[in-house]
């Protein structure tokens, strides 16, 4: 039998890089998928890819977050896994010249977005007597990272907020994780390269800034998201993950 035979998630920002490999890998273990994402044509495109369903969500928006909760229930009549990937890294700047615009911004993504989540799919997962969450952090949340305040903190806040979950919620049998990974090789990554006045320098920079020769791949997080949200991680909650090379290590 597959790992995920019969369960019904939802991933956030599902419709490229990080959030469409899980869904992917979700959807092979047997899961029904609901793909929800502010970009229709391409969350559309990947639900289609997987048999799986399309919401056009923006986290940032808790009516919005709610009926993806609850559209879900109504579909499917439960919500097994609830994976909030969407995010963004907002503007490069040192803190005193960053924008509170941009604080904001990312804020409202990276660390509302995910409280939205869980505290609307919660009560389904307490009526249901269990169920999985699983929150996308970074690296940049265990070891901050200069130029990139706000992400640092959503990031780090993510965390914390996911530990506090996975400690209330135990005892209804929900398990609540945190994935870190360090840079991760994505079309967003890639287009940054070939923004730069020497793209193969800066990849090559990328390629060894882990101790493990290479970038993370979004393969290498699915398979660790899929893990954490499967029976095989029956006994774990509250634990931050990083899938990193190691670079956490040092």
């Amino acid at each position: 039998m597959r790992k995920l035979e019969d369960r019904v998630a939802i991933v956030t920002g599902g419709a490229s890089g990080i959030g469409r490999a899980c869904a992917e890998r979700f959807a092979r273990e047997g899961a029904t998928v609901v793909v929800a994402d502010l970009h229709e044509e391409a969350g559309r495109a990947a639900a289609d890819e997987i048999s799986g369903s399309y919401l056009n969500v923006d986290v940032t928006v808790p009516e919005a977050v709610q009926g993806m909760i609850r559209d879900a229930v109504d579909r499917h009549g439960r919500v097994d896994i609830l994976m909030n990937n969407a995010g963004i890294e907002g503007e490069q700047a040192l803190t005193g010249d960053s924008s509170v615009e941009n604080w904001r911004r990312v804020m409202g993504v990276n660390v509302d977005g995910v409280y939205y989540g869980m505290k609307y799919v919660l009560p389904v997962m307490v009526e249901q007597r269990g169920g999985v969450i699983l929150n996308m952090s970074s690296t940049v949340g265990l070891n901050a990272m200069p130029g990139l305040p706000a992400y640092s903190a959503s990031k780090a806040g993510v965390i914390q907020l996911t530990k506090a979950v996975a400690i209330e919620y135990a005892l209804h049998r929900i398990r609540a994780n945190v994935i870190c990974p360090s840079m991760v090789d994505t079309p967003l990554l890639r287009r940054f390269f070939a923004s730069t006045p020497d793209p193969d320098a800066v990849r090559a920079g990328f390629d060894n800034l882990n101790p493990l020769p290479g970038m993370v791949t979004t393969d290498a997080v699915a398979s660790a998201a899929l893990f954490l949200v499967s029976d095989d991680a029956s006994f774990i909650t509250g634990v931050a993950l990083p899938v990193d090379g190691g670079y956490t290590a040092r």
